[in-house]
């Protein structure tokens, strides 16, 4: 495995970059937005700065990581001679099989074509593919620089080989990869998301408060996040769609998603990347305020 291509450059894929940068591969990173590209490569560099502080890498180790990144908004010139491709685009099954389709035609006929799909199922990804033998899922968890933990995910036809080229290939980058299998929300989200889901119920029906529901998970169940801070952080559009995933896969009326989730997203209160969801997000600050929604 040598020349890795990442499609998307927002957060997960420029986190996607910045390990495999990091560990000596060469790395093209293609959107179709240049300034995104360019955001990009400011968070990668920004990421970097702050391992340096915590003495994790030294300025010789940036500058290499740096130079493997190399920018494209053409699809085609972005895979060419790639060995693997990953995938980070927004999490949309109809945008993730156009990529997928046009990455069947373009990447080299040997290429592994892998998502970072959170939930979205491999296998109807990799049906619209001549390769099925050839597409896997990679769910890195955000931050991707410092998590562990990727989430290796065949599909129905995914091979031996190349399951065992991707779980060699996350521990070459210093990951630590799980082998699980193609279900609705594969392992993380179909346990992690029903929490959150319960946790927005819970404020819903008045059980207690936002500040309440996140203490009670954080001091009585070690969690270093609470469930309602956690899914601002992650983004209350995403957790619902991986619920809607969950529900529709299952059919089963425990993973439906609450209403209150439902309209904060309609609302557009997404979390901290709109600037507010349970709480607010104040550029710059580092307080973390309850929203005036539910502020008591």
């Amino acid at each position: 495995m040598k020349a890795v291509s990442v499609i998307g450059a927002g957060t997960m894929g420029n986190g996607i970059a910045h390990v495999f940068a990091l560990n000596g591969f060469p790395v093209r990173m293609a959107d179709i937005s240049p300034d995104a590209l360019e955001k990009a490569l400011l968070a990668i560099q920004g990421n970097l700065d702050r391992m340096i502080k915590k003495e994790l890498i030294g300025e010789p180790e940036k500058a290499r990581a740096l130079a493997n990144i190399t920018t494209f908004t053409d699809l085609e010139q972005a895979v060419s001679g790639a060995d693997l491709v990953i995938e980070a685009a927004t999490e949309q099954e109809g945008l993730k099989k156009k990529i997928f389709s046009d990455l069947d035609r373009l990447a080299p006929e040997g290429c592994i074509l892998a998502t970072n799909t959170s939930s979205i199922s491999i296998t109807a990804i990799a049906a619209v593919t001549k390769r099925p033998d050839k597409v896997i899922g990679m769910h890195f968890m955000n931050p991707v620089p410092m998590m562990k933990l990727v989430e290796v995910i065949r599909g129905y036809s995914t091979s031996d080989a190349v399951a065992q080229v991707i779980m060699d290939l996350s521990r070459r980058i210093g990951k630590a990869p799980v082998e699980v299998n193609d279900y609705p929300g594969f392992v993380a989200n179909r346990i992690l998301m029903p929490m959150i889901n319960e946790a927005v119920y819970a404020l819903y029906e008045g059980v207690a408060g936002v500040l309440e529901i996140d203490t009670v998970m954080k001091l009585g169940m070690a969690h270093p996040m609470g469930p309602l801070q956690l899914a601002d952080f992650i983004g209350l559009d995403v957790c619902l769609s991986i619920l809607q995933v969950l529900h529709a896969g299952f059919g089963n009326p425990k993973y439906a998603p609450c209403p209150l989730l439902v309209n904060m997203v309609a609302a557009g209160k997404l979390g901290a990347k709109s600037g507010e969801g349970f709480y607010r997000y104040t550029a710059g600050s580092k307080e973390l305020a309850v929203s005036t929604r539910f502020a008591k």
